[in-house]
């Protein structure tokens, strides 16, 4: 099958060969393709365009100790964090539709560590001080994994409206200054989302119904007209009219 001038590409094999070791996965190596080597998102993995360029990073429209610009905020964050974080966490959260939950959370671990922190400082010296430092060790910790939780939500605000870290770490923000972080969270929300915004609606009449009905279907008294009249061998003409109804 192979002439002279053109030598056959296929090798023969025989017997006496020495056998090829393969170490396994040889055959399975991946292969760089140029083509596939593009910048993706960092969210959602999409590939994005090589025109693409991140946004700049925003400041924060108030700062972190200007809880009295909102006075509504400030005293709901004052008396009552767990209602303005669940109010926070609504609102960041498009998928989220109650506020329930984190509100119910963040009263058991922040506002609840808080009350046993100081139910135990009210009964010094009742309590073994043994179990007194344990109580506030573990209120201690309870604070710092909320600060951390509380700190997440914080940093996903800052994901979706590309703001800088102020006044340092989120979780460290929500560690030392808890109440004021919430307000400011809450304030920055509320200037980017207006409660007052409301959806164009175009209001459409349908057209009236129309219905077919024959001439004789008025007159209740012509019903055996047609039968009449085709046994007499004369032709009927049935007029129909378009009327709304």
């Amino acid at each position: 099958m192979a002439d002279g001038d053109n030598p056959s590409r296929y090798v023969k094999l025989n017997k006496d060969q020495a056998p090829v070791e393969i170490s396994p996965g040889e055959l399975n190596q991946p292969i760089e393709v140029p083509q596939l080597n593009v910048r993706k998102c960092n969210e959602c993995g999409q590939p994005l365009p090589e025109s693409f360029e991140p946004p700049a990073v925003e400041p924060w429209s108030t700062g972190i100790f200007g809880c009295a610009e909102d006075t509504e905020s400030c005293w709901t964050g004052l008396f009552c964090p767990c209602v303005l974080f669940g109010r926070n966490y609504e609102n960041l959260r498009d998928d989220y539709s109650s506020a329930t939950t984190p509100c119910v959370l963040h009263a058991i671990f922040i506002e609840g560590g808080l009350a046993v922190a100081a139910a135990t400082a009210a009964l010094h010296g009742i309590i073994d001080p043994r179990t007194s430092f344990l109580i506030c060790e573990g209120a201690l910790f309870g604070w710092w994994m909320c600060g951390i939780y509380t700190g997440i939500v914080r940093q996903m605000l800052q994901k979706k409206y590309h703001l800088k870290n102020s006044p340092c770490d989120p979780c460290l923000v929500h560690c030392c200054l808890h109440w004021c972080a919430l307000c400011q969270e809450h304030r920055e929300m509320k200037g980017r989302l207006s409660d007052n915004f409301v959806m164009p609606m175009t209001l459409v009449n349908a057209p009236p119904v129309q219905q077919m009905n024959s001439a004789e279907d008025n007159q209740g008294s012509s019903s055996s007209a047609p039968s009449s009249s085709s046994a007499n061998g004369h032709e009927h003409h049935t007029n129909l009219e378009m009327r709304p109804l």
